[in-house]
């Protein structure tokens, strides 16, 4: 009996394939809340609504322009997701991770994900820049299942989400354009609620960094899949763990400081795909 995962994976690929022009993007990028003006710097863009392609779903989130890009940035060909989907949405764990697998399937071999997040960490602020050098889990596993044996093995291994020399790269790169980054553990958490104070505080000592409801399950699927992985957040809030009643966490927000922070990361995205 055919499994339907692998038929829906491999339509979509199909699909996005017969629109390629013969390009081989082997770069990766899922673009977070308010990351979405990136795409507006890939050049001889090729644009397709989530809608368009077999078995997608459809993002609902603030902030996320539902489409993948297929173009140049850096000077290689690259695959954009502007916007993703998450668990909150009500989305199955397969369809949240399909692009991933998807991206696998037309032979990208690095992943870039981003973010927006609450900073955990009480030395951050908002605006600033944070490397994930690891990750919690809270949300799903999106491996639960049977194995899709042909994208990778039953128990992957976890001990290096983050690829060390890509985080080496862009430190460099940072140096070189004068931007400070932080480097920290990013929690991930289902939402869609933001946290409590007392979930802040617990997940401040559980070693989180920033938290955030995203960007794990597919960082799971790539290094599944073998993709190499980097990872950033976009320090957006700061999650609070007092109970003033003047502190409101406000998803719009959040949004326009994503969106002001975005230039910065396009600036350190676009140098490292030159590097890589």
């Amino acid at each position: 009996m055919a499994d339907e995962r692998i038929e829906r994976i491999k339509n979509a690929a199909e699909f996005i394939k017969a629109r390629l022009d013969g390009r081989k993007p082997e770069i990766g990028i899922v673009l977070g809340s308010g990351l979405g003006k990136l795409g507006d710097y890939i050049e001889d863009a090729t644009v397709i609504p989530y809608k368009q392609i077999p078995g997608f779903p459809v993002s609902t989130a603030t902030g996320h322009k539902g489409n993948l890009i297929i173009g140049n940035l850096g000077g290689k060909t690259i695959v954009a997701m502007q916007g993703r989907f998450h668990y909150y949405e009500g989305y199955p764990m397969e369809l949240v991770t399909l692009p991933i697998r998807v991206m696998s399937s037309i032979g990208v071999k690095v992943l870039l994900v981003s973010n927006a997040a609450g900073g955990l960490n009480q030395s951050y602020k908002v605006g600033d820049l944070m490397i994930i050098k690891d990750h919690i889990n809270t949300i799903p596993n999106p491996l639960i299942g049977p194995n899709m044996n042909d994208f990778g093995p039953r128990f992957p291994d976890m001990t290096r989400p983050y690829d060390f020399e890509l985080i080496e790269k862009v430190e460099n790169i940072a140096r070189r354009l004068g931007h400070e980054l932080q480097k920290g553990v990013y929690f991930a958490t289902t939402g869609p609620t933001y946290e409590t104070p007392a979930e802040v505080r617990f997940y401040r000592m559980a070693g989180g960094d920033a938290v955030g409801m995203s960007t794990v399950p597919e960082v799971i699927v790539a290094r599944h899949c073998g993709i190499r992985v980097f990872g950033m957040s976009v320090i957006t809030n700061s999650s609070n763990d007092s109970t003033k009643s003047d502190f409101v966490n406000d998803g719009e927000d959040v949004v326009k400081q994503a969106d002001i922070a975005a230039t910065k990361m396009i600036a350190i995205f676009t140098e490292l795909i030159k590097e890589i």
